[in-house]
């Protein structure tokens, strides 16, 4: 009968598992790249330059009224001296050099959610927070998010194409690697199919070592995809909104699925491919 653990089944697993692996890379790309694009919207600046004759209250009143907006994550105020001070970081000069007043306004920043992210809501909601008269003026990075929007979903779409690419590839790699482990048993096969054995009875054992494969390979694969996404959080914090546990989640339980159901149902093909030789036959396969 088919043995259980043996250097066939290390091998078979191993293969599977860097196959996996792949697979899970990719899937996991295309599934991430949504929360990328969410991230990258959400962190866009939308900047409201406020009059300079603005009293405190006037302004807490105003982002108070953002706040119920729903196309508003989150907002903050920068005054005059906070605006200059930054100013002067990035720059080194100061502006009071040249004038005996700072000429920066105060502002306040707003991060929008995602979904309103786009050129038709960008200027809606200008045409509605403009109509506010302690708003001087709105200004945005509109190439920016142009080119955020048109990237992601280009890339969306070339890991989406290229996931299902290497779907194919790894069925191909994987049913080559099954092929070659049943290949060495074929003649056990046939001497079972010669002292009465039905079908069932000798796909059985084949079908469970396979199972197994997957499984296992499966596992392994989950397991290292868990620990490089662990790694990248730690080396860079700011991707914990982009590598979430959900994300992990789904691709685990695919790379479960597919590794289970391509290797058990290659294991069928290639079972019943030598059920159904002759003697004959087999010496010429």
């Amino acid at each position: 009968m088919v043995s259980g653990v043996d250097m066939q089944f290390v091998t078979a697993s191993i293969s599977t598992t860097l196959v996996l692996l792949l697979l899970g890379i990719v899937l996991f790309s295309v599934l991430a790249a949504r929360n990328l694009s969410v991230y990258v919207r959400e962190n866009i600046s939308f900047s409201l330059l406020l009059d300079d004759n603005l009293q405190h209250h006037d302004v807490l009143n105003l982002q108070h009224a953002l706040a119920k907006e729903p196309f508003v994550k989150e907002t903050e105020y920068i005054s005059k001296e906070q605006a200059l001070r930054e100013y002067i970081d990035e720059t080194g000069t100061d502006p009071q050099e040249f004038v005996d007043y700072n000429p920066l306004s105060a502002s306040i920043e707003i991060k929008l959610r995602s979904d309103y992210a786009n050129t038709d809501s960008l200027e809606y909601i200008k045409e509605r927070i403009g109509r506010n008269a302690i708003v001087k003026d709105i200004v945005y990075q509109q190439e920016l998010i142009d080119a955020v929007n048109r990237n992601i979903g280009r890339i969306s779409l070339w890991l989406l194409g290229l996931a299902a690419l290497l779907l194919l590839i790894s069925f191909a790699l994987i049913n080559n690697t099954i092929k070659l482990t049943i290949y060495s048993k074929r003649f056990l096969i046939h001497t079972m199919k010669l002292v009465g054995a039905s079908w069932g009875f000798i796909r059985r054992p084949f079908l469970w070592r396979n199972f197994w494969i997957g499984f296992l390979a499966a596992v392994m694969a989950d397991g290292l995809l868990w620990g490089a996404a662990a790694w990248v959080v730690t080396c860079e914090p700011g991707l914990v909104q982009v590598v979430t546990p959900e994300v992990l989640l789904l691709v685990s339980g695919v790379l479960l699925v597919l590794g289970v159901l391509i290797t058990t149902v290659c294991a069928l093909l290639s079972i019943n491919k030598y059920l159904r030789m002759k003697a004959s036959t087999l010496y010429a396969v």
